[in-house]
């Protein structure tokens, strides 16, 4: 038998500063777990042992790093961890080979994690409210169709974003970007059919003059009818 949900503290009322042992009895039939909107500093070492858990949630806590061995959850589709004290995600988070969304944004990450390019299932990265300042130059494995890096530092991007095999939405809005990040092979080689780049130190007007314009319009107009 599966337990379906399990909802500690309630957004607001009776926060929790821990995970209470006893959720441990469950750990062959839970599938999912919301622990969101706490006062949790950790997780503890025995949370990746829910073998059948398919959501998990651990926004807005105090959490300042995840399990090392959270590559265990491989059932794991959903991994909201939003809002944390989070520097950098341990290296096993490639072995969840099931996860579709993840959401990371309002942390402390400083850079890219390279290990996201190993997830397959991958649809929806939020990587946004960090302090990102760079992509790596591999990053065209990334399977992830909807990038968000909204409100980070980056300053440069790398050609092989026009690499990545299913990337359709890349939101770059608020950080340090010249229009010349935006290279002709990115604008007429990638996928991309939605940038979402104002509060960057270029206007649109200027955007909408670079080299590849034209192609990356036909890709966005050619979106937007297949869902008119």
């Amino acid at each position: 038998m599966y337990i379906v949900k399990i909802l500690i503290g309630t957004r607001g009322l009776d926060l929790v500063n821990f995970v209470p042992e006893d959720l441990q009895r469950l750990k062959n039939s839970l599938r999912t777990l919301d622990l969101s909107f706490n006062k949790i500093p950790e997780l503890p070492p025995w949370i990746v042992q829910f073998t059948s858990l398919k959501n998990l949630s651990v926004s807005h806590n105090k959490i300042t790093s995840l399990p090392v061995d959270i590559g265990n959850l491989k059932k794991l589709e959903v991994l909201n961890a939003d809002h944390n004290l989070l520097t950098s995600v341990p290296r096993s988070i490639a072995n969840i080979t099931n996860l579709k969304t993840l959401n990371l944004s309002g942390n402390r990450l400083h850079a890219f994690p390279l290990e996201l390019c190993n997830l397959r299932n991958l649809d929806v990265v939020d990587l946004s409210s960090n302090a990102i300042m760079e992509l790596p130059g591999n990053i065209g494995g990334l399977q992830a169709v909807e990038l968000n890096l909204n409100q980070n530092q980056v300053s440069r991007l790398p050609e092989s974003l026009a690499d990545c095999p299913r990337l359709k939405v890349l939101r770059l809005e608020e950080n340090c970007l010249d229009v010349t990040a935006f290279t002709p092979r990115i604008m007429r080689d990638s996928q991309i059919s939605l940038f979402a780049v104002e509060g960057n130190v270029f206007d649109m007007k200027t955007f909408h003059n670079v080299e590849g314009y034209e192609a990356y319009m036909e890709r966005f107009t050619a979106t937007k009818k297949k869902f008119n």
